[in-house]
């Protein structure tokens, strides 16, 4: 079959690996947010499709077989394109997209609807790791009070627009130690992320919870 995959998570990739294992044009489909992601099983694509009659026009022109929908719980644009398209196409779709979080019993989150609602909630003088993508930084600029440690998979190429901010290069651990370290040294007294779900980054809310530092933690 030709497999059209939306991805970007670790499930993703390793539905890629098993179905070109098992014989399949698997195509995985990347947002680019990443300058260099990892090695795929199969082809890549980069980038939008232009709505739902663009990701429609792509499975028809690249004939098809199946669409499959594996992004995090955030990815709800491209997720109702993702419905629309099957549609307007004629091609099966599959649904595999991560399931949210569930808060443990000893966690203190936070939740919050959006992000201008998590920027808010920031107490005065606090020092937040933000745990979000360089797209939704500009938000929280207006919290001049707020000392920032930004952690980020690549080097911005130009300074970041907030008043005081450090910055972490690189792919959080999966090892709640090794977080609970970097929250230590850095002195972090809140954690500002979305709830995407996954074990990739789900250590920090570990770390969190055994230091008892509050989680912003954004549903939308």
């Amino acid at each position: 079959m030709k497999i059209l995959i939306l991805g970007g998570i670790k499930e993703a990739a390793n539905l890629a690996s098993k179905l070109v294992n098992e014989g399949h044009d698997v195509t995985s489909s990347l947002a680019g947010r990443t300058k260099e992601p990892k090695p795929l099983e199969g082809k890549i694509r980069i980038g939008g499709f232009g709505g739902a009659e663009g990701l429609a026009t792509y499975l028809k022109e690249n004939q098809i077989d199946l669409l499959i929908d594996c992004t995090h719980p955030f990815a709800k644009q491209i997720s109702t394109n993702a419905v629309a398209a099957s549609k307007l196409a004629n091609v099966k779709l599959e649904i595999h997209t991560r399931q949210p979080w569930q808060k443990h019993e000893n966690d203190n989150w936070i939740e919050v609807q959006n992000l201008e609602k998590a920027r808010d909630a920031i107490p005065k003088q606090a020092c937040v790791l933000l745990a979000l993508g360089r797209q939704y930084i500009d938000l929280f600029k207006a919290r001049e009070d707020v000392f920032y440690l930004v952690r980020m998979v690549d080097q911005p190429e130009q300074k970041l627009p907030l008043p005081e901010y450090k910055l972490l290069i690189g792919k959080p651990s999966s090892n709640w130690h090794e977080e609970k370290a970097v929250l230590e040294k850095n002195n972090i007294t809140h954690i500002i992320c979305r709830n995407s779900g996954g074990t990739g980054a789900y250590a920090k809310i570990e770390a969190a919870r055994n230091l008892k530092i509050p989680v912003i933690i954004v549903s939308q």
